[in-house]
């Protein structure tokens, strides 16, 4: 597809080729238009100039191919059928190009009956995957659309120039110009990270949230009863996992890393709570900064978490 390079070998360890032996590495096929209905998609976003544009710590554009690394040789529960479909590369300062190049793919994966799972990339590539799942036949008129942020940062700046800061406060203007049903939560806003204008800003437009001082283990309850009342009020789900949710000791390798952030036990049971509604479309995560990891702490952990959702996903009846 335009903007797409070719697609990375996927290795790892062999310990056998039989079902009870398969890693994801053996799984993973290129993709075609003959891929089944109902698989998973990997699709890579190789972007850094929105966080470029934010002021923040450029390298986000290494980061699928180090979460394809990390996730190669994890070891799958039962065989499933998975693709992938290549990377969108944003070069020369071309990240509307590249978003919409993105949302081309996803749309397409989506119309086809497929799972996206999106490897970004800085949190720019929110925007690229809520247009794909916007134009997809899945978003049908009258359908309520949740987004849900797993985030410190809110990412409703109003700078005229879109960056991986802007991107919810832009599909909130697609959505009130459109007069849809959405709603869109964040869990883990860091208090410290956010300006008053910011949290103002959530309010007016609706959004629900969790500050990360409220979602420790102790605090696991009230975080599903919240992930709960999310999803009973929507439809159709988008999942974006930025990975300065997590504390900087989880999660070194990231623009801007936590000083406090939320467990990630918390972010585990979030994702396998929304992975087992049925509702999920959709699913990215951002942020990941090879360049800044330690010991590839946070390329593991990211690719966990893709996988506990890739492997428990319950996919809708329809």
């Amino acid at each position: 597809m335009t903007g797409e390079k070719s697609i990375p070998p996927w290795t790892g360890r062999v310990d056998g080729t039989t079902a009870e032996h398969l890693r994801w590495h053996q799984a993973v096929e290129p993709y075609s238009a003959t891929a089944d209905p109902g698989a998973c998609v990997f699709l890579g976003f190789a972007s850094d100039e929105g966080v470029r544009r934010n002021k923040g710590r450029p390298g986000a554009a290494a980061g699928p191919a180090a979460l394809r690394r990390a996730l190669a040789s994890m070891a799958l529960p039962a065989p499933l059928r998975a693709y992938d479909a290549g990377d969108v590369e944003v070069t020369d300062g071309q990240l509307e190009f590249g978003q919409d190049a993105l949302a081309v793919a996803i749309s397409a994966a989506l119309d086809s009956g497929h799972f996206p799972i999106v490897l970004g990339g800085g949190h720019e590539v929110a925007f690229g995957t809520y247009l794909g799942l916007a134009r997809s036949t899945r978003r049908a008129p009258g359908t309520r659309l949740g987004i849900l942020n797993l985030d410190a940062h809110f990412d409703l700046r109003p700078d005229p120039m879109p960056s991986s800061g802007t991107p919810f406060r832009q599909i909130a203007d697609l959505e009130q110009a459109g007069g849809t049903a959405w709603q869109y939560s964040v869990i883990g806003i860091s208090q410290p990270s956010n300006t008053q204008a910011l949290f103002d800003t959530a309010d007016r437009l609706g959004v629900r949230y969790l500050l990360d001082d409220d979602c420790g283990t102790a605090d696991l309850a009230a975080v599903r009863e919240f992930v709960d009342d999310f999803l009973a009020a929507v439809d159709l789900v988008y999942l974006t996992i930025d990975l300065d949710v997590l504390p900087a000791a989880v999660a070194p390798g990231v623009s801007a890393p936590a000083a406090y952030g939320v467990p990630l036990e918390t972010i585990q049971a979030v994702a396998d709570r929304v992975a087992a509604s049925g509702k999920l479309a959709v699913c990215d995560v951002a942020e990941l900064n090879p360049a800044l990891d330690i010991d590839n702490r946070t390329a593991r952990t990211a690719a966990r978490l893709l996988h506990r959702i890739a492997t428990r996903r319950v996919a809708r009846g329809d």
